[in-house]
């Protein structure tokens, strides 16, 4: 199978790697620093006791003249447009494209773009970062890969992926709804992000201060809201899973999104939840806590467009 991965960062650069390094048959579609970045060292994965390297094979944008088999797409919702265009070469009669985007509105574009059959579900869960260097630091042992069919059917070519990524060692499960395993980490998503730019602290900093318990469960309630009213109601199990991660003394996690706005960086605040809130009053439900993230993060995001 021909796999394209397009972007070579901290999610999509770990499950390409993992890939190659298997000895599938993977390229990478990167902008052309991060490929002479990457003919110079290779793509590393480093942390947790490990440390490997795999030589990629690399195109650019204007590059591509075939068809691919797979396409896992994993990009900065900021850079998805763009990247639509730059992968359309790629994307045949065959081709199955994963997304591996955070939120729902991506689906709507690639559907629109390259038509709904072409286009699977994808909820990539793996904690890593790019340092540095360049190199994907892994800073968590959580690393899977759920993705299906929109409609939920277990169809031949799901199966076939994922006996492809079952033996290069990735977690792959295949849930009986991918959208609706989409909207649940959505809400984790939102919820963790919120949290933490909010108050502008690590998880523990907001969870040790006076009040800062009664936020994450405050958040979660909305954002599940918003997931239910959609056909989408979220198990207590996960609830008590994210509860656990948004409300825990001296943690000092935060979300990728945290560190955007802590450094300065445009954030992902329309697709994430300028999209959710805008669901929530269609669906006639209250989010007064996640409008106010969402407002400071627009504030945010015009600071860094130079607005």
């Amino acid at each position: 199978m021909k796999i394209l991965v397009v972007g070579a960062g901290a999610t999509g650069g770990y499950f390409g790697a993992m890939l190659a390094r298997a000895g599938e048959d993977v390229t990478f579609l990167v902008r052309p620093a991060r490929a002479a970045a990457l003919r110079e060292r290779g793509l590393r994965v480093v942390g947790r006791d490990e440390e490997w390297t795999v030589e990629p094979r690399l195109v650019t944008a204007g590059e591509l003249r075939e068809p691919y088999d797979l396409v896992l797409l994993s990009v900065k919702s900021t850079g998805l447009d763009r990247a639509i265009e730059d992968v359309a070469p790629a994307v045949g009669p065959d081709t199955a494209v994963i997304p591996l985007l955070n939120g729902l509105a991506h689906i709507d574009a690639l559907n629109t773009r390259f038509g709904a059959p072409a286009v699977l579900g994808g909820v990539a869960k793996v904690v890593t970062t790019l340092d540095d260097s360049g190199a994907i630091r892994r800073l968590a042992p959580l690393a899977h890969l759920a993705f299906g069919e929109q409609d939920g059917t277990v169809s031949a070519r799901v199966e076939r992926i994922r006996k492809l990524l079952d033996g290069a060692g990735i977690d792959a499960p295949v849930p009986a709804g991918i959208l609706t395993a989409m909207w649940h980490k959505w809400v984790f998503i939102t919820t963790f992000g919120a949290v933490t730019s909010l108050m502008r602290g690590t998880v523990g900093e907001v969870y040790d201060a006076p009040g800062g318990p009664a936020l994450g469960p405050a958040l979660l309630d909305e954002a599940s809201a918003v997931a239910a009213a959609a056909g989408h109601p979220v198990p207590e199990e996960e609830r008590a899973a994210t509860l656990a991660v948004v409300s825990a003394p001296g943690s000092p996690m935060v979300p990728s999104l945290y560190r955007d706005l802590a450094a300065g960086r445009p954030t992902e605040v329309e697709h994430l939840f300028g999209d959710l809130t805008a669901r929530a009053r269609a669906l006639g439900v209250a989010t007064p806590l996640l409008d106010l993230a969402t407002l400071h993060l627009r504030v945010h995001q015009r600071r860094a467009d130079g607005v």
